[in-house]
């Protein structure tokens, strides 16, 4: 194990360091993490009310709808996320706020210092540096974002109060499974006995109640205890106790606000519904069709498997543009052709670019489904072309990753 940087090292050498120490970017299981949560006494968190949330698409805007309505209502409130776009303090916010990289920079020396010989990913040592700073921040509320899956996740060596998974679908096979069922089943690992658990999956597999059954954890699934229903605009939300009728269309996708509202009514059913609306007037969410520009029109979205793309898709559809131009550059582990294969019919031209780092799919890969689509050396190059390329009325949209849509935010910044 390489030497590990001092506490007056910058955050910057720290991640360097971080990066180097594990040969596998991911590498699921908990006895690790939780051996080195133990030495720091972070194995629990009995200050917070804490919430964990899975699902395949839709744990960020969840969990930021979560964090604005528990605000507004008068709690202090934690999150943790992942993975982060520009900043890598973005991964923990307190009260709606990053904290400090000086803080981070405390809780990495102290995991480094309890670690020992014990091996960590990246992801495992950002998620034991959130938890060092809920601890020492000790809010009302603790949100934690899962990484991959949910079983077998670092978050999960936490025993949530309540955990909420927002879909199920394919992505992670390698590590997941091939089907939805196995899919289920290892999200609901973080269902705890006793306690509510909260899916928002319209069509769940069998796998995710029977998992739920077996945890002896207490189910609420979308269209049976709880459902939304929309319409130009307004909503209603329909659960076990709530009746709420009038209710702002969110900014953020209908599935996730109507999931998130039925976590609220189960563990805070006297919520105060001023809380709820201002919530779900002031959730916007950087990277989930965030726009860029207004003219040009330029739209960036993290979608980079195919169910994210389905819905991006969706939103496309009901878009006024004359034209679509996308920007597309992906990791070459995810399902490339099945997630082009979804946008498809609302994209009249594509701009290709590699993804730099050993997961990254090359522009020639993204291209074989596409024949007709033009290739590019960068994220920033390919912007430039879709850019030049539309006209007033045209719409230019980046997705694929996070690693994409921090780079074209990034041009965009410079170009401006």
């Amino acid at each position: 194990m390489s030497p590990r940087p001092f506490a007056s090292h910058s955050l910057a050498e720290w991640l360097d360091h971080i990066l180097a120490l594990h040969p596998t970017e991911i590498d699921l299981g908990l006895t690790r993490v939780r051996h080195v949560a133990q030495q720091l006494g972070l194995d629990t968190l009995p200050d917070s009310t804490v919430i964990t949330v899975g699902g395949t698409n839709g744990k960020g805007t969840t969990c930021a709808l979560l964090e604005r309505i528990l605000m507004a209502a008068g709690y202090s409130v934690g999150v943790f996320s992942s993975p982060h776009i520009e900043r890598y303090t973005e991964r923990v916010r307190i009260n709606g706020e990053e904290r400090p990289e000086s803080e981070h920079v405390e809780a990495f020396q102290a995991i480094a210092n309890a670690q020992a010989d014990t091996s960590l990913t990246f992801f495992e040592y950002s998620a034991l540096g959130a938890l060092h700073l809920f601890a020492r921040h000790r809010p009302d509320v603790v949100l934690l974002e899962v990484g991959l899956g949910g079983r077998l996740d670092a978050t999960n060596l936490i025993d949530a109060d309540l955990s909420l998974i927002t879909s199920i679908d394919l992505d992670h096979q390698e590590y997941l499974g091939d089907t939805r069922d196995s899919v289920a089943r290892e999200k609901a690992g973080i269902f705890r006995a006793g306690r509510p658990a909260i899916s928002g999956e319209p069509n769940p597999p069998a796998t995710l109640a029977s998992e739920a059954g077996r945890i002896g954890a207490s189910l609420r699934q979308r269209g049976e205890q709880f459902d939304g229903r929309f319409d130009a605009e307004q909503w209603q939300f329909r659960g076990q106790q709530w009746q709420l009728d009038g209710l702002p269309l969110p900014h953020i996708p209908r599935d996730n606000a109507v999931t998130a509202l039925a976590a609220l009514e189960a563990l805070w059913p006297n919520l105060p519904r001023q809380a709820i609306e201002l919530g779900l007037a002031n959730t916007r969410v950087e990277g989930r069709l965030e726009t860029l520009s207004a003219q040009p029109w330029l739209v960036v979205d993290v979608a980079h498997n195919p169910h994210a793309a389905r819905h991006l898709a969706q939103w496309l559809s009901q878009q006024s543009a004359s034209r679509v131009h996308a920007v597309c550059a992906m990791l070459k582990d995810k399902d490339i052709d099945a997630t082009l294969a979804a946008l498809a019919d609302q994209v009249d031209h594509w701009y290709l670019a590699p993804l730099s780092g050993p997961r990254g799919a090359d522009a020639e890969r993204l291209a074989q489904p596409l024949p007709q689509a033009e290739i590019h050396a960068s994220v920033a190059n390919a912007l430039d072309a879709a850019v030049n390329a539309a006209d007033d009325s045209a719409l230019v949209i980046v997705f694929g990753s996070f690693y994409t849509v921090a780079q074209a935010k990034s041009h965009w910044l410079t170009r401006r």
